[in-house]
């Protein structure tokens, strides 16, 4: 019996977060509200609160939940690969959490806004992650530390993925990392 309620609750948060994330999307945090995310999913807005606390609780549950699609939970205990942050790259290709966190970027800018902090720790992971790969990989200059470079990766990165939603008619995440890629290996010659 208790294995069916836990299957029950993990499915029920399972459907709240997928609700949110499509509405976070389609009209941005401020104007979602629970009754708009408990009719999307079916499931009673009395559930939320439940489930998550708050607004900013399912909002956390969102966020945790793309960020779980961009690493993978191996990247930090293994040395790095050569591949690695061309993959990681375009692990963020995923149309839904690129569309979720251009979506969500505007209102994280803001120092009061509720995600500010969940982006800035978004970004340090994808900085830290960058620098492992480029300490392992890449010669630099001695005026270019591998913090610099990481810095200039996540926001190459990040530009591309923002082309790309705005024009994916004009920018192919992919081909875009591709080059990137290209690029990076004439620094780790």
């Amino acid at each position: 019996m208790a294995d069916r309620r836990a299957e029950t609750t993990r499915e029920s948060r399972r459907m709240l977060i997928e609700a949110a994330t499509t509405l976070f999307i389609e009209k941005g945090y401020q104007q979602t509200t629970f009754a708009d995310v408990a009719e999307r999913s079916g499931i009673s807005r009395g559930s939320i609160p439940w489930h998550f606390g708050n607004k900013e609780g399912l909002l956390s549950a969102v966020l945790d939940h793309a960020s779980e699609t961009v690493f993978d939970p191996s990247d930090a205990t293994r040395p790095p690969q050569r591949d690695d942050l061309t993959m990681q790259a375009k692990r963020l290709s995923m149309v839904r959490t690129s569309l979720l966190f251009v979506a969500l970027y505007v209102e994280a800018v803001k120092p009061a806004s509720p995600i500010h902090d969940k982006y800035v720790a978004l970004h340090d992971r994808l900085r830290d992650s960058a620098k492992r790969w480029v300490a392992a990989f890449v010669r630099l200059p001695d005026t270019v530390s591998a913090d610099d470079l990481a810095v200039i990766l996540v926001g190459a990165v990040i530009g591309i993925h923002l082309q790309a939603a705005m024009a994916p008619e004009k920018v192919r995440i992919d081909y875009a990392v591709d080059k990137l890629s290209e690029l990076l290996e004439v620094l780790g010659r």
